[in-house]
């Protein structure tokens, strides 16, 4: 494997984790439960019975984790703020004993010479507005966005760059359309208006956030849709699927609309269950992104629908290695989605940053497969910067072993081992290795 890429000078190596994937303490310093909290305690909602209640204990041990990227020699750690934390019910006034906890957070990488990138929407929705109706409500958005301004007003003096959602599209459709996440809803395309409050949860936040002279980012997951053949009707399934996954939720953002949703029976000037009013869209996409942030796992390869309902079925992506968690390991994925997103949006695509690359191995420490999988990425992640997309940074998921979502303490997404019964912390071999790799960057002109 290579010693290092040629990346662009500038290029900000980081790595990220989520709040309730790590933080614990669900129950300390007034945080108000949330929507995960709730879906954890669903009798076989979660493998294992298992729950975020301790996680990481990254609530107590936070600064043996910023020791640990101190010596990884990160620019960038990209973390989430725990909205129950800040606001308990989601609403009213902060939580102080919450933003301090964040308050040190942010000290202590400053500290170790890392930028925070804080992330303020991952997943984890305070329970009091779910009750209320959740993504589904427009006042939600409203409450996004006081939230946002809470954040920023404590720590905004400190944090250039903020990150407004993650994956807007996971959480619609695993939340509230299927109903294996968090709020555990199975409402199919009646999930809609969940995309669009989402999204004008962003622009919300992101007037908030610009008027105080802060950078504004979202990530959204992507994926590189491919045909199954060149059938017709597996083209056509494969453009339904890329509209719903990857185009719902960047076209408002960078065109100022939505995208032709006739495929979902709603027509080419969708609004979402009449979620959609006047206004909303010029102000999700004014005055535009800072950065895009794109978290890339694998491509979806699409086929025709073999029943009714849904205007594709999902086919395997075969031949490819497959990492713990199943997913198909194809790097050449990545430079293929960033290169659609520079063709479809040209201009109006900002800077991207890849804020979550990865993948779950087995709980050995010598996680070869991991190596792997990152430093065959990073290596089509460079051949795309030399095609002059303009990409300045990459953060791998995850700093941690973690709490991942439904699967529990099944998969181990990190860099670090985590034995979670006695919060023992192991660099990996994949650790020593992205450690030397940013090292050997920093040693060298680019």
């Amino acid at each position: 494997m290579p010693d290092r890429y040629d990346l662009p000078a500038g290029f900000r190596w980081g790595a990220s984790t989520a709040a309730y994937q790590v933080e614990g303490a669900v129950d300390e310093d007034g945080r108000g439960r949330s929507v995960w909290d709730a879906f954890c305690e669903r009798p076989g909602a979660v493998k294992n019975g298992d729950t975020g209640r301790t996680a990481c204990d990254h609530y107590r041990r936070w600064p043996e984790d910023v020791a640990l990227m101190r010596e990884l020699g990160l620019d960038t750690y990209r973390f989430s703020l725990a909205w129950p934390r800040v606001q308990p019910t989601g609403r009213g006034p902060a939580n102080p004993a919450g933003l301090d906890f964040y308050d040190r957070l942010v000290d202590g990488l400053l500290g170790a010479g890392i930028t925070p990138l804080p992330t303020l929407f991952h997943w984890d929705l305070p329970q009091a507005l779910e009750d209320t109706g959740g993504w589904l409500h427009r006042d939600t958005a409203h409450r996004f966005a006081e939230y946002a301004a809470l954040a920023a007003d404590r720590l905004g003096d400190r944090v250039p760059a903020w990150i407004t959602l993650n994956e807007p599209f996971v959480h619609m459709v695993y939340g509230y359309a299927l109903g294996i996440h968090a709020p555990g809803r199975a409402l199919m395309l009646d999930a809609l208006p969940a995309a669009h409050h989402q999204l004008l949860a962003h622009g919300l936040a992101a007037a908030e956030l610009r008027a105080r002279g802060r950078e504004v980012l979202i990530a959204n997951n992507l994926t590189p849709v491919r045909p199954a053949s060149a059938d017709p009707a597996d083209l056509a399934a494969a453009d339904a699927y890329d509209t719903l996954h990857n185009r719902l939720f960047t076209d408002p953002l960078l065109l100022g609309r939505y995208p032709d949703l006739t495929a979902y029976g709603l027509g080419p000037d969708p609004d979402l269950g009449g979620a959609v009013r006047d206004g909303d869209l010029a102000l999700i996409s004014a005055p535009g992104l800072d950065g895009l942030g794109v978290n890339y796992y694998n491509p979806t390869r699409i086929a025709a629908p073999t029943e009714p309902g849904l205007p594709f079925t999902e086919a395997p992506v075969d031949g490819v290695p497959r990492t713990h968690f199943g997913w198909p390991v194809v790097p050449e994925g990545l430079p293929e989605l960033l290169r659609t997103l520079r063709d479809r949006y040209g201009a109006a695509l900002p800077p991207i940053t890849v804020t979550e690359n990865g993948c779950s191995t087995d709980a050995a420490l010598d996680d070869t497969a991991r190596t792997t999988y990152l430093a065959t990425h990073l290596d089509a992640l460079a051949r795309a910067t030399a095609e002059g997309i303009d990409v300045r940074g990459y953060c791998t998921w995850s700093l941690l072993d973690n709490f991942e979502w439904a699967e529990g303490y099944t998969q181990r997404f990190g860099l670090v081992h985590v034995d979670f019964a006695t919060q023992r912390r192991t660099p990996k071999a994949s650790f020593t290795w992205y450690r030397d790799l940013i090292a050997a960057h920093r040693g060298c002109v680019q």
